[in-house]
């Protein structure tokens, strides 16, 4: 099988997983350090892996199912993890949950109107959904050691990390709903030629 540095960087990122859940373990400053620069790293592959396909005209059907998986897990494990130290606690689990469930329902979706070869193109909002959702997961991620990093009188990296993730969230409902209403439209059109 021949891969594509695209396709190298996915499945790359994909591996990362189990290496930062397990770093997400180790006691004190590394273990603030570690799992931030795997993550960071990951995240940075997603943006790569996608340039270079573009870039290199290298895009394939393995990167196009790999891509957003590796995305998702990525993500899910983040939160999933943040959630059980109490990094992200109390309301503000509704957030995790609203971004959480929205990768669930736009996969769903992705494979219903694949079936129809009708492609949901990636929105610029889309885009910054991610980056503020990447960037809200990676301020987290740093724990106390961000904490003394940064810190403006009553914004610390937590707070700074948190207003991030409920702005993603925000935007994952909107540019969620768009998409759903693709999905619906679709399938009411599809159902009216029976």
């Amino acid at each position: 099988m021949n891969l594509k540095i695209p396709n190298i960087l996915t499945i790359g990122r994909i591996i990362i997983v189990p290496i930062f859940v397990l770093s997400f373990f180790i006691p004190g400053f590394f273990g603030d350090l570690i799992p931030f620069f795997l993550f960071v790293l990951a995240s940075f592959t997603d943006f790569l892996d996608g340039l270079l396909a573009r870039l290199f005209k290298e895009e394939s059907k393995l990167g196009e199912l790999l891509d957003p998986i590796a995305d998702k897990i990525l993500v899910a494990a983040a939160l999933i993890l943040l959630v059980m130290n109490g990094t992200i606690k109390n309301y503000e689990v509704i957030a995790a949950i609203i971004i959480l469930t929205r990768e669930i329902l736009i996969s769903g979706l992705r494979e219903f109107l694949a079936k129809g070869s009708i492609k949901m193109p990636v929105t610029s909002l889309s885009k910054l959904k991610t980056l503020l959702q990447m960037l809200s997961i990676a301020i987290l991620l740093t724990g106390e050691s961000g904490n003394k990093i940064v810190n403006f009188q009553d914004y610390n990296a937590q707070t700074i990390g948190i207003i991030l993730l409920w702005l993603s969230s925000f935007l994952t409902l909107f540019t969620g709903y768009e998409y759903m209403r693709k999905g619906i439209d679709h399938a009411i059109s599809e159902d009216s030629k029976d």
